[in-house]
């Protein structure tokens, strides 16, 4: 399994960076590996919600499904998805109020890819730093996105 977890704290409140990042049609905006969403994705998600996006990693598509596992708004947002192959993948918004009146939004994304432990290795080689490098590239997006409003 291949865990990636990463922060960033943006210049707005909770309940602002929360009515972007739980609005799929709002995922172009700022994560760097969105490619597009299934025609029937819900405009809000919450707990149940389903759709299908499609990323791109490394110059391949690639497609998942996701479900809303657990929702507890502004504050927490449970993913999770079925991907090509069996790989499997839980991804985790927490948002918490910083003093400032601001929100510090930490990502964390749980991989697990197909073929076991030999796939884990190969997914760790093929990926390396990049799932990394793109999760904090979207935060950075989001925050840039969020503050300029």
């Amino acid at each position: 399994m291949t865990v990636v977890s990463t922060a960033i704290d943006i210049d707005a409140p909770p309940e602002a960076v929360w009515a972007v990042v739980l609005d799929p049609r709002r995922l172009a905006d700022w994560v760097t590996i969105h490619r597009k969403l299934g025609d029937d994705t819900p405009a809000r998600l919450r707990r149940g919600s389903t759709f299908e996006q499609t990323l791109n990693l490394r110059g391949a598509h690639l497609h998942v499904e996701w479900t809303v596992a657990d929702v507890l708004p502004p504050h927490r947002c449970e993913w999770h998805g079925r991907g090509p192959a069996h790989s499997h993948a839980t991804i985790l918004y927490e948002l918490v109020a910083t003093p400032a009146g601001g929100t510090r939004f930490t990502y964390t994304n749980e991989f697990k890819p197909p073929g076991g432990p030999l796939g884990a290795v190969a997914g760790r080689v093929l990926v390396g730093g990049l799932s990394h490098r793109e999760a904090q590239r979207s935060l950075e997006r989001l925050k840039a996105l969020l503050e300029s409003s």
